[in-house]
């Protein structure tokens, strides 16, 4: 035969603060998830157990991270290092490119000089454009 269970419509004041405070760090440590904790200790809303863990947990919500899991400076400097050897990648691919791109530039300037010299036509402007006789006109009729 099945248990029938009774649902008692319960507020957060029902629960003592050493019951929540037991059943977030069962939750956290691992031994519980939410849905047990739910079933083993008779919480009928899922919310409520979320509430309970934003609220006493030690996992910070806004920013998604555990807050107290300070890291040992061993861990620190492992990270730094690793952030080091990351930066020194991304400089060395830039310098790169910035070296291939300096390259690129000085070629299409001897390609430009070239092509100046053949075809004898000025390919780089030197004065500013001249302006087109329909816009003087209508400079004219203002």
């Amino acid at each position: 035969m099945e248990e029938e269970t009774v649902y008692v419509k319960r507020s957060q004041r029902d629960y003592s603060m050493s019951l929540k405070l037991q059943i977030v760090q069962e939750i956290e440590r691992g031994k519980l998830t939410s849905s047990e904790a739910m079933k083993r200790y008779g919480i009928q809303g899922h919310g409520t157990v979320l509430k309970w863990l934003r609220k006493f947990g030690n996992f910070d919500w806004e920013n998604q991270s555990p807050n107290n899991m300070s890291k040992t400076p061993e861990q620190k400097i492992m990270e730094l290092e690793a952030k080091v050897k990351l930066l020194e990648k991304q400089k060395a691919l830039l310098e790169e490119q910035a070296f291939v791109s300096d390259k690129k530039a000085i070629i299409f300037d001897m390609m430009i000089e070239l092509a100046e010299e053949e075809y004898k036509i000025d390919i780089r402007k030197n004065s500013p454009p001249e302006q087109s006789p329909n816009l003087k006109k209508n400079k004219n009729k203002r």
